[in-house]
């Protein structure tokens, strides 16, 4: 090693430590100083809808109105009981007024509610009572409003009889009410299904739902009031539903499964290298190259994306699997070299092998970036970045801090190593043509048994109470569905309107064949101008002019003329029609703002939730809005599968295209033995295809995601047996064997998550990096140097 070169290494070192000083300083502000939360929103990991702005914003309309609400029904057998429980339940809520929003239901509330309407109400009516309007006769409707004044049974009355005399204006108050079970009693929401009355309380969480800060500052205060209640009154029935509780499970699960990995993963290169080289030293340096590769992948993904996501640091975890491949094969040979020879110039020679496994790695893991999904947009630049500033550690320190003769090897290497000498090779023979034709029928066989499933839903693991809770409150409550939807279109917020209504007629047969029990939509408040002009229309023919209804009622009455041109002026003043600015601007309209968009994108929007829905009535729902012009259905269960199917073909290509673009980037160093480096991931693939089928496991995206970075994982392997093809130098394969266990380590103990997705990404990169490992030694070239060129070589 020239002095120059030794010059410009020392150079290197000290730009690398500053580098590394900087990362540790930025790590410093964002936890210590900023300190930054990591995201728990599932949903962000999904893949936005780019192509089409406005059903995108619908989505984000229903979650975002749904995620920010709690719902809580307190039950018991007796109505008391339910009454008791729920007040103990919400005196324990008030003493924590900033972190729950509730509004209060008295008088004063039902009044602000229909004050509005009331203002409107000549132009609110319900279909059945149009249709009456038009078929019965004056005589008809005079009957009508003697019933309603002078029977108790004759429906709802608001306000003065006079105000309302035919009962149209509570009939349509009476429709809405149906659009929800729920009704007022005793200054409660009253529910009951057949074994109990339930009180429910609507909570508005303060903070968003997702962040952690919430859900540790709201799940306590929960579990406090649940406590009060059962106390209160024993055995009482508490159901909870809320997106706050799904995100503080997931949170969790996560939080214990980063630790556990990354914990497990540690514990595991600590120990094997321990085994390996029997000092403290050779652990110290990988862990440093880690934990620099660590704080340089979260600093840099900061910088990029503003955020990071609890999934990410969860993914990270197992980066700790192959950021020390580059570690182990220094240090490995390291070991096996000449005590004689600097370090550098070890570190010149190693530098091809080191450079093309980390381009390999790279090139697996930007496979991952190719996708729509954010999430593994996030953790494919975070791990191939991790890569990066630990393979640079390596590259820059490693040499420095370690020289020949200091590393020795444990009795674990000995064994290990003579196990190379033993491993059978793949020849020209009987032997191989057997074993290949035994492979070929093992993953025909088990290929052919592989299926597909694309269903979001299989990724979906939320504890059991939950989804128990989640089913039973939706069927009390009779809730829309967030996902599933009609989105309509217009020029105008009045076309948007007449739309809806053309949508709901065709919607009707289906409610009578309760394939859904209603709809919510903006037009069941506001119906379009046009409609309340043809209402008014009909209330002037049949109960308003002239020797109509509302003259022969002032007859029956005893009442003259005067009182009917009385009443006549102020329906009247009541006929005015009512705007959807209007209504958007009054608390009434709060539970229903998130069904519409207003103007986006120069047109306006809005949603027709459905209520009731039963999932096997998705096609007919589908099928029911087809040729309707501006109305779309929108089913974002399918459209995520569908994404989740498409792409699961386009990253299979893609996997295909990488093996091509790894081997060219071989070829040059390879030559003819290029085959023998991919051979081993390319079959470990397979046979991990094979073995899904066998253990009937559908396909899915994570799957293929999986043999993209088995790829860029077995390629090293590959790399470092033919680096090193002669079998009486076991530096290559002990350095694959190390790589191998910590990376089966930190990738199987995916395997073992809850998070479906991760735990099929694990699954398979066990069974593959397994099998690479076992393979690689079969497909080194045999070497005929005498043993002392081969050794030479280091």
């Amino acid at each position: 090693m020239t002095k120059r070169g030794r010059n410009a290494g020392r150079l290197l070192a000290i730009a690398w430590a500053l580098v590394v000083a900087l990362l540790l300083a930025h790590n410093a502000y964002l936890w210590l100083g900023k300190r930054i939360a990591p995201e728990t929103d599932i949903l962000a990991l999904l893949p936005v809808q780019e192509r089409d702005p406005v059903l995108q914003a619908s989505f984000t309309h229903m979650v975002d109105a749904a995620q920010q609400r709690v719902a809580v029904l307190v039950g018991a057998a007796e109505w008391s009981d339910a009454k008791r429980a729920a007040d103990a339940y919400g005196a324990v809520l008030a003493r924590h007024a900033g972190l729950f929003q509730s509004t209060p239901l008295d008088e004063q509330t039902q009044n602000d509610w229909l004050a509005l309407f009331q203002q409107h109400r000549l132009t609110l009516l319900t279909a059945p009572q149009e249709m009456q309007l038009r078929q019965e006769t004056p005589a008809f409707w005079r009957d009508s409003a003697l019933s309603q004044l002078y029977s108790p049974f004759g429906g709802p009355k608001l306000g003065a009889w006079q105000d309302d005399p035919f009962g149209l204006f509570g009939g349509w108050v009476q429709e809405r009410a149906q659009e929800t079970p729920v009704r007022p009693r005793d200054g409660h929401l009253f529910v009951a299904d057949a074994e109990r009355q339930y009180v429910l309380l609507p909570l508005t969480l303060s903070l968003p739902a997702f962040s952690l800060g919430a859900q540790e500052s709201a799940l306590p205060v929960l579990a406090q009031a649940e406590a009060a209640a059962r106390q209160a009154v024993p055995g009482v029935d508490i159901i909870s539903a809320g997106v706050i509780l799904h995100a503080a499970a997931a949170s969790s699960q996560a939080a214990g499964e980063m630790s556990t990995i990354g914990l497990g993963s540690l514990a595991g290169i600590i120990l094997l290298t321990w085994f390996t080289f029997r000092s403290f030293k050779p652990i110290s340096l990988i862990l440093l190259s880690i934990g620099i590769g660590c704080l340089g992948s979260l600093s840099v993904c900061w910088l990029l994306f503003g955020k990071i996501h609890l999934m990410t640091l969860v993914f990270g975890a197992s980066l700790i699997g192959v950021a020390q491949d580059y570690g182990i094969y220094f240090l490995c040979n390291r070991l096996g070299a000449d005590p004689a020879l600097d370090s550098r110039a070890l570190l010149r020679r190693l530098l091809p092998g080191l450079c093309l496994t980390l381009l390999a790695a790279v090139i697996g893991y930007m496979g991952l970036a190719l996708t729509p999904f954010p999430g593994l947009r996030h953790m494919a630049v975070f791990s191939a970045l991790g890569l990066v500033f630990a393979w640079l550690t390596v590259v820059f320190w490693f040499p420095a801090l370690i020289g020949g003769g200091t590393l020795k090897s444990g009795a674990l290497v000995k064994q290990y190593g003579a196990a190379r000498a033993r491993w059978p090779l793949l020849r020209a023979n009987r032997a191989t043509l057997v074993g290949g034709v035994l492979f070929a029928l093992f993953a025909l066989i088990g290929i052919s048994r592989l299926g597909v499933n694309d269903d979001i839903r299989l990724l979906q693991t939320p504890p059991a109470h939950l989804i128990r809770d989640q089913i039973k409150l939706s069927k009390l409550l009779d809730g829309p569905t967030p996902v599933q939807f009609y989105l309509v279109r217009g020029d105008s917020a009045e076309a948007v309107l007449q739309r809806e209504e053309a949508l709901k007629q065709r919607l009707l047969p289906l409610i009578a064949q309760q394939h859904i029990s209603g709809v919510q939509a903006m037009s069941n408040w506001v119906p379009s101008l046009q409609t309340q002009a043809a209402r008014r229309a009909l209330l002037d023919t049949a109960i308003l002019q002239p020797g109509a209804a509302l003259d022969l009622l002032a007859q029956s009455v005893d009442e003259g003329p005067e009182w009917a041109g009385k009443v006549r002026a102020q329906l009247a003043q009541a006929g005015a029609p009512l705007s959807i600015d209007a209504f958007l601007k009054v608390p009434a309209s709060e539970p229903w703002r998130h069904l519409w968009l207003g103007k986006v994108e120069g047109g306006y929007a809005s949603i027709v939730a459905l209520r009731g829905m039963q999932y096997a009535a998705i096609p007919l729902l589908a099928k029911a809005g087809e040729g309707m012009p501006g109305v779309q259905w929108v089913d974002k269960v399918s459209e995520i599968s569908s994404v989740l199917g498409r792409y699961r073909v386009y990253m299979g290509a893609v996997v295909l295209g990488a093996y091509l673009v790894v081997f060219g980037l071989l070829l040059p160093r390879y030559g003819r033995r290029t085959w023998r480096v991919l051979a081993p991931t390319a079959l470990a693939s397979v046979a991990a295809l094979a073995l899904l089928g066998y253990l009937n496991l559908p396909l899915q995206l994570f799957h293929v995601l999986a043999l993209m970075l088995l790829l860029g994982v077995g390629v090293d392997y590959g790399i470092f047996m033919q680096e090193h093809p002669d079998r009486r130098n076991d530096t290559p394969w002990l350095a694959v064997g190390l790589s191998a266990a910590n990376t089966i380590l930190s990738f199987g103990l995916l395997a073992l998550s809850k998070t479906a997705a991760l735990q099929a990404f694990g699954l398979t990169m066990l069974i593959g990096t397994a099998l690479v490992w076992l393979l690689s030694p079969c497909f080194a070239e045999a070497d005929h140097r005498s043993a002392a060129d081969a050794a030479g070589e280091i």
